[in-house]
Formats: structure tokens, C-alpha cells, sequence
């Protein structure tokens, strides 16, 4: 990871400060950087796989991480992204199917897992690939051994992200993209003062293990927990007295919900989400919640980095609610049409970046249809459009647009009109198949409102005609994802299919 110098410098002057959390167990500075050492000289002896057929210039060692939100990821992760190492960091969520193609493309030199029983260990055994048990080693953790590498340059991370193909895309990052995005974010999020972060989010995906890197970087302790469960984040943020919480909206809103009647969370100064658009009536809840606290969000994406960034704070809302905010330093940001000419402000199109915190690319899964480099920019397909202050807003993927009567409807603009009709909590939007209209515009909903006329009526104070949906469910409990997203696709199907996951509101 590109903050091994950083590690060092935490492991000498506060040794016994704990770097990390999970579910009340914590290793503290020393402990981390000590047990990275002995996993890095581990890794520098292993006989490299002969049978790997990824370009990956400068590395020698590389170490697949299926290990979930163990309290030994940080050293593993610390130990396999030092040079000349790089980490591929894996979901152990994923369908065993999914698993198994991913690490025999990858052709690691070893697979890190917590359980020797599970799917992950079952499919390394099976491709031949060697085996380590987080928690059982057969090596000495505490041998030590020479510091870890620092101010490498290169490949240190491979990630997997969904996109328009079900196949996850590997994209890779090197140690300069992240170094130049957190000397930025210090100062952005102010964290020169090393706060304690709690993100409940899965390690195997971008916002939590950029929030757990971050935290190291700054010297802070980061907490989270093995398994999703708002009840113990809630009971962590008050016993620990939790400075910072990192999340996607729908985490914060358990949390919302699980610590209903207990006293506000005084004690955190700082909220973050993304992964969602807030919503006002989310904005609120929050404001109850953590009565103390900054809320901001940014949006971005696993290819582009940090893209904007907004505030939220006190009484009184900064920045537009709609809007995702301006740029973040070093990244500028135009819309573009078909043809990748600049539309200029107030005109939707395709949202480009420049900046220098960009992925290098796709290892697979390049369809052509998400993340490209051109010399508009970089884009990931989002729509939206700029304000004359050069504020963003998102429309929502173009693949993911809805043609009803012949009119374009962007899910993203239909769902913040629901989220902002009282009683509602949350809403999914999708186009079926329509004999009439091409498709049908179908709301799935969560919440006490239960009144088809009133979601209506309310979207048409806020929508054109074509853009009110034509149907509505009512759901009680979102399907999710390991990265704590309503998994979109389940609620769908749940549609089609007429199953009981949700209930039909009758108009």
C-alpha cells in the first residue's frame, strides 16, 4: 500500500495506539507493522506461479486477499502491497463461480482466506494455488524482519467492479494515484488530527478500504465489524466515542433505525457517505442522529477516484441537495454529448474527468461501454450536467436510461423525487417491458407511505407526466449487496416474478 512510510513512523512514536477494530478486537501500531514484516518476508520466499498470464510490470509477488473483514486484513494488506508486491483484493461474497473464475485468471502466488473450510479455500485447492489461513499461519508472526519497501512506484492494488456486463471487471491502481489522492484528502477531510473512523462497509470494496488506508495514513484508529449488523455499529460508535463514520446511505439509515430511542451519537464531528445521492429527508435524520457532526458526501467511482465533493452542515444546506457537489482538487469536470463536445452549464450529457487520480485500467472486462480515456477525459458513462457554479448533478448511467413513450427517463431523477415524498425511506426504479409505452416506469418503495395516489401526486409536483411511475410496490427490508448497496437486480426479479418480497399497491 502506498503509505508504508507512514506505517513506520506510526509503529515507533505510538506503538500501542490501536490501528484497528473489528468486532472489539483490536492490533494496535506495533502489532501491525511487525506482523506485515513477518507476512512480507513469507511472501518474498514463495516459488513464483508459472502459470500467470497477466502483465503486471515490476510484480513479483502477487497475493490474492478472499478474506472478508477479518482483523488480520490490514497486516496481509500491508505485507502484499509493498514492493515488489501487489494485492488483488476479493470478495468472498461473491458467487463461488465468480470466485473461482477470477482467481484462475489471476494465477496468484497465494491465497489469503479466513476460513480453510470455505468456498475460497475449496477453489484454491482445486487450481493448485497455495493456501494461507488467516489466523493459522505455519510461519512465525511475530519474527519481524527488516522494514517493508517504501516510496515505491507501480501496480499495488487489483479491484474488481460490476459494471454492464454480470462478469466483474479487474481494473488496477498504482501506489502515485493513491499517495497524490490522500496528501489531498487530508486536507480536505481534515485529518491532520488522526480521528477514529468507523466504516461498516465490506474491506473488499473501494469505500471501505480506502476509508481503512486512509485512517492509517493519518494515525487514526479505524473500526468496523465482520458482519453487517447496525445494532453493533451503533453500540461501537457510542462506547468507542467514534469520531468519523464513513458509509453508503443505506448503512446509516440502519443505524438510524437500530438506535431509534437511545441518545443522539454526540461524539462524531464527521459523516461521509457515498455511494448514493442523499436525499433531504436523509439529510434530517442524519442531522437528528449526529447532532454534532459535518455531513458531506462525494461522488466518484473505483476507475476515476474522487470526483466531487460537497458539504452538508448545521441548519442549513450548503450546497444544492440535488447536487453532488464541485470538484475535487486537481479534478475538472465537463459534460460532453455523443460526440464528446463540451455542452457547456444546465445541458445533460456525458460526465467527463481530467485528473490525475485515474485507474491505469482494466486487466478484464473491458466492454467498451463504461470506463474509457479519451482526450475529452476519462468517463465512466454517468450522465449529468453542470450549474454555472460549477456544481454537478447526476442523472444517472446511460445504460441504465428507461424509454417510455418515446421520452428518455433516468431512474436516478424519478428515485430522488420519491426519497423526497414524506414517508418514504427509500425507492428502486426500473423500466418493465410495455406493449404501449416500450416500458413501463415500475417504483418500488420503502417506508410508511403506502398510497399510490399520494406517490403520484407528489412526483408530479416535482416531474413531467411521462417520468410518474405507472406501478408501485411497497417493500419492507432491501435486498443488499457485500457493499451494503440495495441490490437493484433482486428487487427486480422480485417484481417479475411476483414473489412476496414485495407488495403490489393497489392504484
Amino acid at each position: 500500500m502506498p503509505i508504508h512510510a507512514q506505517l513506520l513512523r506510526h509503529a515507533t512514536v505510538t506503538p500501542d495506539k490501536p490501528a484497528l477494530v473489528i468486532d472489539g478486537h483490536s492490533l494496535s501500531y506495533g502489532e501491525l507493522y511487525s506482523r506485515a514484516k513477518a507476512i512480507y518476508r513469507f511472501l518474498q520466499d514463495l516459488p513464483r506461479s508459472n502459470r500467470r498470464m497477466l502483465d503486471l510490470p515490476g510484480v513479483e509477488t502477487l497475493a490474492a486477499l478472499s478474506l472478508g473483514n477479518h482483523i488480520g486484513f490490514a497486516e496481509y494488506f500491508a505485507a502484499a502491497t509493498a514492493f515488489p508486491n501487489a494485492c488483488a483484493v476479493i470478495d468472498p461474497m461473491m458467487p463461488s463461480e465468480t470466485v473461482e473464475r477470477i482467481i484462475e485468471r489471476l494465477a496468484p502466488d497465494v491465497l489469503i482466506v479466513d476460513d480453510d473450510a470455505g468456498p475460497s479455500a475449496e477453489i484454491a485447492r482445486r487450481l493448485g494455488i497455495p493456501l494461507v489461513v488467516a489466523g493459522a499461519e505455519a510461519f512465525d508472526l511475530g519474527a519481524g524482519g527488516d522494514d517493508l519497501p517504501v516510496d515505491a512506484d507501480g501496480i499495488f492494488l487489483i479491484g474488481f467492479t460490476s459494471g454492464t456486463t454480470a462478469e466483474p471487471k479487474a481494473y488496477y491502481r498504482s501506489r502515485e494515484q493513491w499517495r497524490r489522492s490522500l496528501d489531498r484528502g487530508r486536507v480536505v477531510f481534515e485529518l491532520e488530527d488522526a480521528p477514529s473512523t468507523m466504516c461498516p462497509g465490506a474491506l473488499a470494496h473501494g469505500l471501505a478500504l480506502y476509508a481503512l488506508v486512509e485512517a492509517l495514513d493519518a494515525g487514526g484508529t479505524f473500526h468496523s465489524v465482520r458482519k453487517w449488523d447496525p445494532g453493533v455499529v451503533a453500540r461501537t460508535l457510542s462506547s468507542w466515542q467514534v469520531e468519523r463514520l464513513v458509509a453508503v446511505p443505506t448503512h446509516i439509515a440502519g443505524i438510524a433505525t437500530a438506535w431509534a430511542g437511545e441518545p443522539a451519537l454526540t461524539s462524531l464531528r464527521d459523516v461521509l457517505t457515498a455511494g448514493a445521492k442523499l436525499d433531504r429527508n436523509e439529510v434530517d435524520s442524519m442531522r437528528r442522529l449526529f447532532p454534532n457532526a459535518r455531513i458531506r458526501e462525494y461522488y466518484g467511482a473505483s476507475e476515476l477516484g474522487f470526483m466531487t465533493v460537497s458539504t452538508l452542515v448545521g441548519g442549513e444546506i450548503d450546497f444544492p441537495i440535488e447536487r453532488v457537489g464541485q470538484a475535487y482538487p486537481g479534478v475538472g469536470i465537463s459534460i460532453r454529448d455523443p460526440e464528446e463536445n463540451d455542452v457547456g452549464t444546465d445541458v445533460a450529457g456525458t460526465i467527463f474527468v481530467k485528473s490525475d487520480l485515474i485507474a491505469d485500467g482494466y486487466l478484464w472486462g473491458d466492454d467498451g461501454h463504461a470506463f474509457r480515456v479519451t482526450e475529452a477525459g476519462a468517463t465512466v458513462g454517468d450522465l449529468g450536467e453542470l450549474d454555472a457554479d460549477g456544481m454537478l448533478r447526476v442523472i444517472g448511467r446511460a445504460g441504465g436510461m428507461m424509454i417510455s413513450g418515446g421520452n428518455n427517463v433516468y431512474p436516478a431523477e424519478v428515485e430522488s423525487a420519491l426519497k423526497a415524498c414524506p414517508g418514504v425511506e427509500d425507492a428502486v426504479v426500473f423500466g418493465l417491458p410495455d406493449a404501449y409505452f416500450g416500458q413501463r416506469i415500475v417504483a418500488v418503495v420503502s417506508g410508511e407511505t403506502m398510497d399510490p395516489k399520494i406517490l403520484a401526486d407528489h412526483c408530479a409536483q416535482m416531474l413531467g407526466k411521462y417520468k410518474i411511475p405507472k406501478q408501485f410496490y411497497h417493500i419492507r427490508s432491501w435486498p443488499m449487496t457485500s457493499s451494503g448497496k440495495i441490490s437493484r437486480g433482486q428487487v427486480e426479479r422480485a417484481v417479475v416474478s411476483g414473489d412476496d418480497l414485495v407488495l403490489r399497491l393497489s392504484a
